[in-house]
């Protein structure tokens, strides 16, 4: 496994922003629906800080470290190799269908969202 270096790129707030404010891009570009129930997240940065989007009292919760989110957002890491923790079966879909990129590369396996 490719060790990762932390930088303010991954653990910094733009590209966790992005994989949350895209939680629905995520679901559409598989064909699915974007769930109904609300989701909490909460991602701690290597320096101890902690960003967190959505409502304390939702069901469906995700929460680890920054790097190991932005990791699996970008599509660079399996969820399940990351540090992250899923509560509901809706959560775990996400991370397992999470992006922040959006058209497929030829020949590669990940989506890439570029200007038409």
């Amino acid at each position: 496994m490719t060790s990762h270096v932390s930088s303010v790129r991954l653990d910094g707030q733009h590209v966790a922003s992005l994989g949350v404010l895209g939680r629905a891009l995520s679901f559409a570009a598989v064909g699915l629906p974007e769930p109904a129930d609300p989701f909490r997240v909460e991602l701690t940065a290597p320096d101890g800080r902690t960003r967190v989007w959505g409502p304390a009292a939702a069901a469906q919760r995700v929460q680890g470290g920054a790097v190991g989110f932005c990791l699996c957002v970008t599509r660079r890491r399996p969820w399940s190799e990351t540090n992250m923790t899923a509560t509901g079966e809706d959560a775990r879909k996400w991370l397992e269908v999470a992006r922040v990129f959006l058209r497929k590369r030829a020949g590669v396996g990940c989506l890439v969202m570029r200007d038409a």
